[in-house]
């Protein structure tokens, strides 16, 4: 648990929502274009390509298994941090146990009987949004991955780096950037095993993390390239994230030549360079993040979870927000893991008796 301050407690709960719905909103708004080519956006769009969030009849943007991921992934910690209580905990066991129930939501068409803790008790997870093929095998063969033997040892899509968000939000006393780094790559060996699929998660999670102790975006990004030079491997984020501090900010052109983010390093360079071309204005910097011929769903979920991590909940668009399917869930999840981090201690005790929180999350 950390220690602040009334004030600090605000700014830190303001940034874990910004940074969970803001992750929603720019998946939510990438959706639609995913598959399409610049060219065909515009077409179909307009000469400025998709300029707003759509919704279908119900007035709700759906979200993709970017944000499923993403959501089970914070759930996760929150159990790693409640189980802390017993002395023994291992972070990445829990986040796997997580994404096995997020496994479940795509394997299943509604929440089994006896399923355990609220959130995959949640209905409308039980979609399957295109999941990428390196998540559902990796997490679909019997066991963890390591660092020393990781699953799908080829893979470096960026289906590391679009779940890696909570990892940054989790500032634990211990968990310096640096292990915030390592904490997310070991994670992201679960279904990716290709230094560049697991770095670019690491290097994600230790950007945001930078942002949620109050710095910069480039300065966040300073942190991580610092951290990867000392990883085997990591050349390939190394340069993707060097391209995106040195690109023209503003221009989809320049998003077509750091890549089509498919792959991890492309994907996180491509959220790295909107956010900071727009540092100020989240709505032009999320529709820079999809507006471009590659996976547009995970670069707007990037982008916005830098911007919700950097200036927290209300830069964001608001009819964007209200526009998010789940919003109520992932906003309440946001809740949970802040006090979970700042008054987890009025919550749960050492081998207490069973309380609200502990059903919510069983450790």
């Amino acid at each position: 648990m950390i220690d602040l301050d009334r004030a600090g407690q605000e700014r830190y709960r303001s940034r874990v929502r910004g940074c969970l719905i803001g992750g929603a909103v720019g998946d939510a708004l990438g959706a639609p274009v995913e598959f399409l080519s610049l060219d065909r956006i515009r077409a179909e769009y307009g000469p400025d390509g998709l300029t707003d969030i759509v919704t279908g009849a119900a007035g709700v943007a759906p979200i993709t298994d970017d944000t499923q991921m993403t959501l089970f992934t914070a759930e996760g910690l929150i159990r790693a941090s409640v189980r802390s209580d017993r002395g023994v905990v291992h972070p990445p066991s829990m986040v796997h146990r997580a994404h096995l129930r997020w496994l479940d939501t795509q394997r299943l068409p509604a929440p089994p009987p006896g399923v355990s803790g609220w959130l995959a008790a949640q209905p409308w997870l039980y979609a399957r949004r295109a999941p990428g093929n390196a998540c559902l095998s990796g997490l679909s063969s019997p066991g963890m991955g390591t660092l020393d033997q990781p699953k799908n040892p080829g893979s470096k899509g960026c289906g590391t780096v679009m779940r890696s968000a909570p990892f940054g939000l989790y500032p634990q006393p211990w968990l310096t950037p640096e292990k915030v780094f390592d904490l997310a790559a070991e994670c992201a060996t679960q279904t990716h095993g290709h230094p560049t699929g697991y770095l670019a998660a690491g290097a994600f999670a230790a950007i945001v993390r930078t942002l949620v102790d109050g710095a910069g975006l480039a300065d966040a990004v300073a942190v991580a390239l610092d951290l990867l030079p000392a990883r085997p491997g990591h050349e390939e984020t190394t340069a993707a994230l060097r391209a995106a501090l040195a690109a023209e900010p503003g221009s989809p052109r320049e998003i077509e030549r750091l890549g089509g983010a498919w792959i991890a390093e492309e994907a996180l360079a491509i959220g790295v360079y909107c956010a900071l071309s727009h540092p100020d204005d989240a709505r032009r910097a999320l529709l820079l993040s999809v507006n471009h011929s590659g996976d547009s769903d995970s670069t707007g979920s990037i982008c916005g979870n830098l911007l919700g991590a950097w200036h927290g909940e209300t830069a964001l668009p608001p009819d964007w927000v209200i526009a998010v399917e789940g919003r109520g869930t992932i906003l309440e999840l946001a809740d949970d893991f802040a006090l979970e981090q700042t008054q987890g201690d009025q919550l749960h005790g050492d081998h207490g008796p069973m309380t609200e929180w502990l059903r919510r999350y069983p450790a």
